[in-house]
């Protein structure tokens, strides 16, 4: 269907973006998958291309430009190249960290962390979720004991995207630890403090390039001058970015389920079987007839609530709506697409059979599909 969301300028940053994914990310892709990380490299390079601080001030080295299509834009070029796990970790720096330094931050904070997350110099990670605590953030069990002009932080955290190259971790921690919400703060936290270390690399069923990993704190001296916002009000913090962390995720969803329907379409137009291209049996194009029907429908869905984010209307009740149910079809559509495939979609080289592993984590990072018809459902009054 034709998409009449973007403008002639999100066109040509379209052309420019798909020319940086060819030359700095697909040649590497193997390579990363094989170390379970991207290289620093492709930080900085995004950082140069001007991909990491689209909505950043000008003032700070970015591009000044609140219009998170240029972010969407972003993701559907990975999943059009079959890279989005190796992209994900500039998803995760540009969508889902980066506005918490430029929301929250001070001018002093920006000024201090802005530039270097800006151009790729430094990296981001985003820690929330703990070994005992994973939907139920304020349940976090990471503590921050104030000490004169310092917290002391002691805890562990898991799943933690970029963690492995992070140089700065925004870190959920509890200030009150006899509150649940309330209790919660945020903390930015340099990777060469003292007392902090980094755990394993997860070794994962999917998203081979994408580096998750474990991070441990044991006494870590953390100035106060490191905290962002207010203490008390980092759960809130955290809710009031999560409509743009799950419209992020529906993006990518729908990209990564276009594309596995495309290559479906073009693999059944050159199998052959009993003298003929398995995509003139009815069976298989009927099958595809409903899968490219789903993804018209996903795509006209998710660009609806791209504008409604960009001209600041989007819920958080709708972003959890677009969240679980583009994640959960993006499953359903990959799996149907390996079954197009046969037996060359169980092979790793073939990009179905890539997709398919990569997407099982969507329907739960970001909120679980359960907690997101939880949100739902209480909107409801139910």
């Amino acid at each position: 269907m034709e998409r009449t969301i973007f403008e002639e300028e999100h066109l040509h940053f379209r052309d420019a973006v798909r020319r940086f994914v060819e030359k700095e990310v697909v040649p590497n892709r193997e390579a990363w998958e094989a170390q379970g990380r991207v290289d620093r490299s492709l930080f900085t390079a995004a950082g140069q291309a001007g991909l990491l601080g689209i909505a950043a001030p000008e003032a700070h080295g970015g591009g000044g430009m609140t219009d998170f299509r240029y972010n969407a834009i972003i993701s559907e070029c990975l999943a059009e190249a079959d890279v989005l796990s190796a992209g994900l970790g500039l998803s995760l720096q540009a969508d889902i960290a980066l506005p918490y330094l430029l929301h929250l931050a001070t001018e002093e904070q920006q000024a201090r962390w802005l530039p270097g997350a800006i151009s790729g110099e430094t990296i981001l990670a985003l820690a929330m979720s703990e070994p005992g605590a994973g939907s139920d953030v304020a349940g976090i069990a990471t503590t921050a004991r104030l000490d004169g002009d310092h917290y002391v932080v002691d805890g562990a955290k898991t799943f933690i995207t970029n963690g492995q190259n992070a140089d700065l971790i925004i870190t959920a921690v509890k200030t009150d630890p006899s509150e649940r919400h309330k209790g919660i703060s945020l903390l930015v936290i340099e990777a060469d403090r003292d007392g902090f270390s980094r755990g394993r690399k997860l070794a994962k069923v999917g998203q081979h390039a994408a580096d998750t990993s474990e991070l441990f704190f044991d006494g870590v001296r953390v100035p106060v001058d490191n905290r962002l916002g207010e203490e008390g009000t980092g759960f809130y913090a955290m809710m009031g970015n999560l409509a743009q962390e799950r419209l992020s995720i529906a993006v990518q969803a729908v990209a990564q389920a276009e594309r596995s329907v495309a290559t479906s379409v073009e693999y059944a137009t050159q199998r052959q079987a009993f003298g003929s291209p398995i995509g003139s049996f009815q069976h298989i194009r009927f099958t595809l007839a409903e899968l490219q029907t789903q993804v018209d429908v996903a795509r006209t869905y998710v660009d609806r609530l791209l504008m409604d984010f960009v001209e600041g209307r989007l819920s958080d009740v709708d972003a959890a709506k677009a969240k679980w149910w583009t994640t959960e079809l993006c499953q359903q559509i990959v799996d149907k697409c390996v079954q197009v495939h046969g037996g060359y979609g169980y092979m790793a080289e073939y990009p179905v059979a890539r997709a398919w592993v990569d997407s099982r984590i969507q329907t739960i990072y970001g909120g679980t599909t359960e907690i997101m018809k939880e949100i739902i459902g209480r909107s409801m009054g139910l």
